[in-house]
């Protein structure tokens, strides 16, 4: 029998736990072990210590379900179901002691059809006492725990409803991986009543929270966006690739408050 949504976010709420225990402690020890990977992005022991850990609890828990981790590869991926982990998202912020990094984990399942949907999601973020949570038809939710209060009460967050772009504020990384959108995303900034490069999985949570109404990064892998689809789909929000496809399979992300998105997509196309 398969396990219910509020089971897979259970367990989901676990290994963001064990991952937690693991990369606070290694938050800004002197002893961080760093290496490169081959694209030239840095590793830290916690990173794949906290992978390791999540994996440990599948093999448990979910021992039919696939995995697709940023740290070792894919397995099962034929199967119905499979989790998608970024241990640290933001590892280049962790080494530098700047506290915007979280755990994503993120469940997708897969049709009759082959359809592909995010159904579980959570972004944990300990140094910021942060934490995010959805599945599929159950709302977003956040909890903010800055006394390790074990009892810290969830609380339910949505999108604004700002529906102008020299209303809306827009998060975004940084200029790099345009290519030939630049110039139309410098423009789009300029149309816009406010813009911070908040970065990586915090911009995309501020828009689920509603504080932000537009987060934009060009090129992010599937472990980047899964767990963030979910949370900002269920906070009311939409959210797709830069050319507007749905889903976290696009290589790019783009979440808002679904009021403005159209306007966003058809900005940043580039005419032949």
């Amino acid at each position: 029998m398969s396990a219910s949504r509020g089971e897979d976010l259970t367990l989901a709420l676990r290994m963001a736990d064990a991952a937690d225990a693991i990369t606070l402690a290694r938050y800004q020890a002197q002893d961080l072990a760093i290496t490169t990977k081959p694209d030239n992005t840095p590793v830290t022991d916690a990173d794949k210590s906290a992978e390791d850990a999540i994996r440990a609890l599948l093999r448990a828990h979910r021992p039919d379900d696939g995995i697709v981790g940023e740290e070792f590869g894919n397995e099962g991926l034929d199967k119905k179901r499979y989790w998608v982990i970024d241990p640290i998202d933001g590892t280049k912020n962790f080494l530098r002691g700047v506290p915007t990094w979280a755990t994503l984990i993120g469940l997708i399942e897969k049709s009759a059809s082959g359809e592909e949907k995010v159904i579980v999601g959570v972004v944990s973020a300990p140094a910021l006492f942060r934490r995010w949570y959805a599945f599929e038809g159950g709302g977003a939710f956040v909890i903010v725990n800055r006394n390790n209060d074990q009892e810290a009460t969830p609380k339910r967050i949505s999108v604004s409803s700002v529906s102008r772009m020299e209303d809306a504020s827009i998060s975004y990384s940084d200029f790099v991986g345009w290519g030939d959108r630049l110039p139309l995303f410098h423009s789009l900034l300029a149309s816009a009543w406010r813009t911070r490069a908040h970065g990586d999985f915090w911009s995309h949570m501020l828009v689920a929270e509603g504080a932000v109404d537009i987060a934009i990064e060009p090129s992010l892998a599937l472990w980047d966006m899964a767990a963030l689809d979910i949370i900002v789909r269920e906070a009311g929000g939409r959210f797709t690739s830069v050319a507007g496809v749905d889903g976290p399979h696009g290589g790019s992300g783009l979440s808002s408050n679904g009021k403005l998105h159209r306007h966003v997509v058809e900005t940043l196309q580039v005419t032949p």
